[in-house]
Formats: structure tokens, C-alpha cells, sequence
């Protein structure tokens, strides 16, 4: 009996000091201030009536600095940038040859990238979601933010973390849009913290490339 509960004590020690999605979430914004990895996203949109759902797989690299810097490079099956060097967000479309800029503070809030990229904080994150944390599952811990923001694209975003040596790894980002359209993203060889400067985030339109500006 004493080494049953001796068993019971140490294993509800155990499951008290694992961490839930939402520690997973604030030690992610609190010690990785920058980042590096490679991407694989799913997006499947709804099925509609007589018809499977349709899914497309993209790839590509991810890089981040907090705050308000990050770089998604889509590079298969069409390359696209998405870069945001703290004052503007540039979308570049390779093949139409397309720049459109905007104002960062008019399209970050309530985004996937506010959450695992931009807030310098979790009282940043705070203000513009709802952080509830959700049950493991694949091994990973994870949190769902719902943007407090009713007139957004995005219902809400759930990101999954890897506990690792090193601390709470970016694992997958989850999105489900307003149309009903589910985005997977997996992150893949995370680089916790490497050097990147303000350079590594500029963007030039190239000659040539039709400039939007909104």
C-alpha cells in the first residue's frame, strides 16, 4: 500500500509539473524572440454538396523576430513571399509578378502570425485573443486563440508545441477562417533564436513587378 501511494504521489507530481498549451504558449513568446524553420500547410476547404473536400499542400522556409518581423517563403508549388518588416506586410506573387503592401497595423490583429511571431508579450497576445488551453494530443500541448475581434477572416487559431531541452518548440499551426477553410501548417527543423537583423526582413519590390499599395 505505502508504495502504491508512493506511485500515486509521484505521478500526480508529474502531471502537475507538465506544462499545458497556454505556459507552452507564454515560455514560446518569452524565450524564442526569433526563428527559423521550414514549413509544410495543408488547406482544405469544405466539402460541398456531392463533393470531397479539396486540400493543397504548399511548402516552404519561416522566419521570424519579435516584434512584428517574419518572412513566410512559399517555394512549392508556386513561389510567394509574405514579409513584414515591422512598418509594412508585402505580398509578392511570383507569377503574376504583384506586390501588394499594407499598413502591418491595419492587417496584423487577429492573425496566425500575431500569435506565434509578431506580440513581444503574452499581455500583447492577451489583448487581442482569447487563450484558453486545449487537452494533448499528438504529443503536443496545445492552446487555442480566438481573436476578440468579430469582423475578422480567422475563427480561431490553435498551435500545437514540442516540449523540448531547449523549452516549448513551434510544432503546428492550426486555422480555421470564416469560410469554413482549415489550414494546417507543420514546422519542421526550428531553429530557436538564431541571428537576424533587421535586413533579413526588408523588401524590394523587383523591376518590373505591378506595386499595389492599400
Amino acid at each position: 500500500m505505502k508504495h502504491l501511494i508512493a506511485i500515486v504521489l509521484v505521478a500526480s507530481c508529474a502531471l502537475s509539473a507538465r506544462a499545458d498549451g497556454l505556459e507552452s504558449l507564454e515560455a514560446f513568446v518569452k524565450n524564442t524572440k526569433s526563428g527559423r524553420a521550414d514549413f509544410t500547410q495543408v488547406v482544405t476547404a469544405p466539402a460541398r454538396e456531392g463533393q470531397n473536400a479539396r486540400s493543397k499542400t504548399s511548402s516552404g522556409t519561416f522566419e521570424f523576430s519579435r516584434p512584428n518581423r517574419f518572412k513566410f517563403l512559399y517555394k512549392k508549388p508556386f513561389e510567394q513571399s509574405i514579409v513584414a518588416d515591422g512598418q509594412t506586410l508585402w505580398l509578392y506573387d511570383v507569377d503574376l509578378n504583384q506586390v501588394t503592401a499594407r499598413k502591418l497595423t491595419q492587417v496584423l490583429n487577429g492573425t496566425p502570425a500575431a500569435v506565434i511571431a509578431a506580440a513581444a508579450d503574452i499581455k500583447a497576445l492577451q489583448a487581442d485573443f482569447t487563450l484558453v488551453a486545449q487537452p494533448d494530443r499528438d504529443g503536443l500541448e496545445w492552446v487555442r486563440a480566438t481573436p476578440k475581434t468579430k469582423d475578422g477572416q480567422v475563427q480561431s487559431i490553435s498551435v500545437g508545441f514540442k516540449s523540448t531541452n531547449k523549452g516549448s518548440e513551434l510544432a503546428v499551426l492550426e486555422i480555421l477562417d470564416s469560410f469554413g477553410q482549415r489550414s494546417v501548417m507543420r514546422f519542421s527543423q526550428f531553429e530557436v533564436n538564431p541571428t537576424l537583423g533587421a535586413a533579413s526582413f526588408q523588401f524590394k519590390p523587383p523591376a518590373g513587378a505591378d506595386v499595389i499599395r492599400q
